[in-house]
């Protein structure tokens, strides 16, 4: 048995005669101290071999035949496998004619970091080393799950990383915490998964020990385990800053609200009371369903009792996505408690496993990813308008900037044809470009899209060092599996393009990938050895703070311990924001609705069944599916009223696109909400007699490709108004998981 880990634990497996590990076989039991081992090691082994998988390097015929230049056959097209050196060759000419001709801003480099847990072949790491050798490349910043909080929250509180990162600890919150108002709840799906890996999974601990009551104000009565005391709050979706509003309102409206802490420690205050002058719980209940006599009741409550008021990431993932963040701060001041033990504020909570985690706050050996010549950058989400909109104007946190000209698209690592927004659109973008170039390990949607598709090995064919942020192990990845097909892994793809480009030594600096390993880790521990870690398989890493509260030494001294606002303090009114003058983000909270609505409301929220799209082929992800597809959750009034059963093939639609799922009925949901998890790779089919669909059940194909604000440019692709039919006819068959059409070489 050897150790290794994933982004969502670590585990051992048996390795075969030959140096690789049995592809058919159950998944190997996780190392002993893990309490709560995640389900989703489960679809591991039928992935690591299955039909999906790359097996040599392909070429699009259009582009192999006709060159570089847009096309729209892309992602239509078939592929020709070729020989690795002949694809080598031609891809280094194309990155030189770029280079030459168009400058290195021309070069994205797309990725989203999540292919692997190990530190050293982390896509995106080799990635971002390869194009800054050879002279830079554009970049993205920021993120699709946070990108828009990491924007608003220096403003208002002067730190990302404190908010996302030092959250108040579990064991803090269990022992000093008497209600929690959780707007998104605490899904514990999500806590499952850590970048790098979580090889002690506490939280679904702490969340059985906790003593606090729970406000679950959510539309899914399961985003917070069954076994928690809680009272649900079923709100309309996108509705959850009227309802903070309306709760602030109140604690004004009573004398409830702690004026001696918003005079010391806030600015802008005033102003904020002003605007909630007509935000009474009366307004509320007619935006939010939920009744004036439960607001009032709630915020007395909160009142009370010592508070913790936390936000879900997945509510600044919408359009005006700054909104109920802002107001949660504002709201969590308005009560006094910020920087007390169990009280104040928190952000991701169920959306990540080591928000309130204990364990250490030490930065494990990474590949330095060296210096990027080039300034060129767009916020993650903005890909499409990119590649559509080259040369256009465009707002971002107080700036007004431009996209750079792409010629070449370099994808390692990621997915976009899962996490970007309105896939039809994405799919118009993808055409554009002279040059897509993916490395991936399975024919993604992403791979069905390039020009050149490079098999890329997952983190079983090869070893690494692997370790998540706040954990308590460093683990030694040992090789389970041999590669499949004629699979390399990244480092050796770019080093075998960075010889032909003539930077070999500067982008190896003359080591082998083990080496590198050895490197990295004596660079970082003397003891014990390298050597020895290895042969050991992990090693324990020194314990982080039981108890933590976020901005505790503010609230001691906000002179000695300013935060890093304009003010050092902080801001329920920006002037800094107030001074864009964006119309879609205002100088404080305030209430905007969205400006889309219809006769359901899709929730396109994280699966249960893997990590966003990552071994979609895996068994615990096809177990599942509905007839095959991914499921929709529907209310049983909706389906009632449309004629659906459980089991039956839908079509979900809207203007933007329309995708089959297999309905599931649940009284789990508020009347009016559908929800379709995120991740089943997207299978379009472009000549269906009802029109354009995905035959497996993408949201993406439903939700806008529109940022949250101007201020940040985030993510707003979490909800979509859509209906709901019953399908009827023949159904198409799911493809997404076979080998595009290609020739033998």
């Amino acid at each position: 048995m050897k150790p290794t880990t994933s982004h969502w634990g670590a585990f051992s497996a048996e390795v075969g005669p030959d140096g690789g590990g049995g592809g058919g076989a159950p998944p190997p039991p996780p190392p002993p101290p893990d309490p709560a081992p995640s389900p989703l090691l489960g679809n591991l082994a039928a992935a690591l071999d299955h039909p999906s998988r790359v097996a040599r390097p392909a070429v699009r015929r259009g582009w192999l035949e006709n060159g570089p230049g847009p096309d729209e056959r892309r992602g239509r097209d078939e592929f020709v496998e070729v020989h690795w050196d002949d694809v080598l060759d031609r891809l280094a000419a194309e990155l030189a004619r770029v280079r030459t001709g168009h400058g290195n801003q021309a070069i994205f480099g797309g990725s989203y970091g999540w292919a692997s847990a190990g530190r050293f072949h982390h896509a995106q790491s080799q990635l971002h080393r390869f194009l800054n050798t050879i002279g830079g490349f554009t970049s993205s910043r920021n993120s699709y799950s946070n990108g828009t909080s990491s924007v608003l929250l220096p403003h208002v509180v002067g730190d990302t990383h404190a908010v996302l990162r030092q959250a108040s600890t579990w064991p803090t919150v269990a022992e000093h915490t008497e209600l929690i108002v959780a707007f998104g709840g605490v899904p514990e799906k999500n806590v499952f998964v850590t970048p790098g890996g979580v090889t002690v999974h506490g939280t679904p601990g702490h969340l059985a020990r906790l003593r606090a009551r729970v406000a679950l104000v959510s539309p899914l009565r399961d985003d917070l385990p069954s076994t928690v005391d809680a009272r649900w709050y079923p709100i309309r979706p996108a509705t959850d800053t009227a309802l903070m509003l309306a709760l602030a309102h109140t604690l004004v409206g009573e004398g409830l609200h702690d004026r001696e802490f918003l005079d010391r420690y806030c600015v802008g205050y005033p102003e904020f009371e002003h605007y909630l002058r007509d935000k009474d719980p009366d307004w509320a209940a007619a935006i939010t369903g939920i009744p004036a006599a439960d607001i009032v009741a709630l915020a007395r409550e909160m009142a009370a009792h010592r508070t913790l008021i936390t936000v879900t990431w997945s509510l600044q993932r919408t359009e005006h996505g700054e909104q109920p963040v802002w107001a949660g701060i504002a709201l969590a001041a308005m009560l006094g408690q910020i920087g007390l033990p169990g009280g104040g504020f928190g952000h991701g909570y169920g959306s990540m496993g080591d928000v309130g985690d204990t364990g250490p706050e030490e930065r494990v050996p990474h590949l330095p990813q060296g210096v990027n010549p080039v300034g060129e950058f767009i916020p993650v989400a903005r890909i499409a308008d990119l590649l559509l909109s080259p040369g256009a104007e465009y707002d971002y946190d107080g700036e007004v900037r431009r996209y750079p000209d792409t010629r070449l698209v370099y994808w390692a690592g990621g997915n976009p044809f899962h996490h970007h927004q309105d896939l039809n659109r994405l799919r118009r973008a993808f055409t554009r470009p002279d040059t897509v170039v993916v490395h991936e390990p399975h024919w993604t949607a992403t791979a069905r899209h390039a020009d050149i598709v490079l098999p890329a090995t997952t983190a079983l064919e090869r070893e690494d060092l692997g370790s998540g942020r706040r954990d308590t192990h460093l683990i030694a990845m040992h090789r389970i599996a041999s590669p499949a097909g004629e699979a390399r892994d990244d480092y050796a793809i770019f080093a075998a393009l960075a010889s032909r480009l003539g930077v070999g030594d500067a982008f190896t600096e003359g080591r082998t990938a083990r080496e590198w390993l050895a490197h990295l880790y004596g660079g970082w521990r003397a003891e014990p050895a390298f050597e020895r870690f290895w042969a050991d398989g992990e090693l324990r890493l020194p314990p982080g703070r039981e108890h933590h509260t976020l901005f505790a030494d503010f609230r001691a001294d906000p002179v000695a311990h300013p935060l890093r606002t304009p003010s050092g303090r902080i801001e329920i009114t920006s002037a800094t924001i107030a001074g864009f003058g964006y119309p879609d983000c205002p100088g404080h909270p305030a209430w905007l609705p969205p400006t889309e609505s219809g006769p359901l409301w899709l929730i396109a929220n994280q699966p249960h069944t893997r990590l966003h799209s990552q071994l979609d082929a895996g068994d615990v992800s096809r177990a599942g599916k509905v007839a095959g597809r991914e499921r929709i959750r529907l209310n049983p009034a909706d389906a009632a009223a449309r004629g659906i059963t459980t089991g039956d093939v839908v079509r979900v639609f809207n203007t933007r696109g329309a995708c089959l799922a297999g309905a599931v009925l649940d009284d789990a949901l508020r009347p009016g909400v559908v929800q379709l998890p995120t991740g089943a790779w997207f299978d379009p089919v472009d000549d269906h007699a009802s029109g354009p669909l995905c035959a497996h059940g993408n949201p993406n194909v439903l939700t806008a490709d529109i940022p949250s604000s101007r201020l940040s440019q985030g993510c707003a692709g979490q909800h979509a108004a859509v209906d709901v039919e019953l399908f009827t006819g023949p159904v198409p068959p799911v493809r997404a998981l076979d080998p595009p059409l290609r020739e033998g070489r």
